[in-house]
């Protein structure tokens, strides 16, 4: 089940979350959340950002569409990275991102997603 963020507050109230969980994991994805949140706020659609919830909490999943395709930003707990891929949670990763990703992957990996 997902949720919808449709404003800055929401989107806090995810992203607090998001941080709270990454403390779990120190120096892999803290920073990498912070930039990639910016990138979506700046390439998404119209469309809400739909957090993955269960039981009013919400999970390592975050779907939002580009381009009008639908694209999963989850947590990969083995390779402690941010991945991304387009229509699935199980799919071909497309992009992996952690605190170590240069910001001109980040920049270039959302410029093929939304030119």
């Amino acid at each position: 089940m997902t949720i919808q963020v449709n404003d800055v507050d929401a989107l806090k109230g995810y992203l607090e979350a998001a941080m709270g969980r990454a403390k779990h994991h120190p120096g892999n994805v803290d920073g990498v959340i912070l930039a990639l949140t910016g990138a979506i706020v700046w390439k998404k659609d119209a469309d809400p950002i739909e957090p993955m919830s269960s039981e009013g909490d919400t999970k390592n999943v975050l779907w939002v569409k580009f381009n009008g395709i639908r694209y999963a930003f989850s947590y990969n707990h083995t390779a402690r990275t941010v991945e991304l891929r387009k229509d699935s949670t199980d799919g071909a990763v497309l992009y992996s991102f952690s605190n170590a990703t240069p910001y001109a992957d980040i920049i270039s990996a959302f410029d093929t997603l939304r030119p």
